[in-house]
């Protein structure tokens, strides 16, 4: 595979749509025919080209394809909507000129479409990859979170049950009336004996 052919194709591909395409002026450039007799041969196969192989451009598609592509400026000052050629339109194209560089060309434009298409599903498996990701981080940062809470409420807990054993006890209270000297803490005096 010519791969210079191929990366001069893509930059011609667009989306228009929601479809991947060619314009009309592109491809007449790329088969080595002016876009009027491109437009003419599919004018007169328009049977071999249903709706999803070729569309016609409305005025504001063709003001964003001419915004978006410095390459089409001349279009610009074109009186006629352009065509838009998906990749079996952009196939059909090269049949219906019968040109040898029509033919070779449209095996470039084909794989150079199949290109993108693969880069597009490789992007769709890395952009899958990363939401994957992220609802896992986001998951582990939500069990981390309320671990986090849980540890930090306990850890209180244990610091408050802590400072309330270093706070030194109130000294007892005296109590109010006749206190029995073995509540006081005082040898029992032997009965019938007095202190002197």
């Amino acid at each position: 595979m010519n791969t210079v052919t191929v990366h001069r194709i893509e930059p011609r591909i667009q989306r228009v749509r929601g479809v991947k395409v060619i314009i009309d002026a592109d491809l007449a450039e790329l088969y080595g025919v002016p876009t009027k007799r491109l437009n003419e041969q599919v004018k007169r196969n328009i049977e071999r080209f249903p709706p999803d192989f070729l569309f016609q451009l409305t005025a504001a598609e063709k003001a964003e394809v001419v915004a978006n592509c410095d390459h089409l400026g001349k279009l610009k000052f074109s009186k006629t909507l352009p065509y838009a050629f998906t990749e079996h339109g952009a196939i059909q194209a090269a049949n219906v000129l019968t040109s040898g560089q029509a033919v070779e060309m449209g095996i470039y434009v084909v794989r150079a479409f199949v290109k993108l298409r693969e880069a597009a599903i490789g992007h769709q498996e890395l952009a899958q990859r990363l939401d994957a990701l992220e609802d896992k981080t986001g998951a582990l940062a939500l069990d981390h979170d309320t671990f986090s809470r849980n540890t930090r409420l306990q850890l209180r807990q244990v610091l408050d049950a802590l400072r309330e054993l270093m706070v030194p006890p109130d000294p007892p209270k005296r109590p109010i009336g006749f206190v029995p000297p073995e509540d006081k803490g005082e040898p029992k005096s032997p009965k019938g004996r007095r202190k002197a």
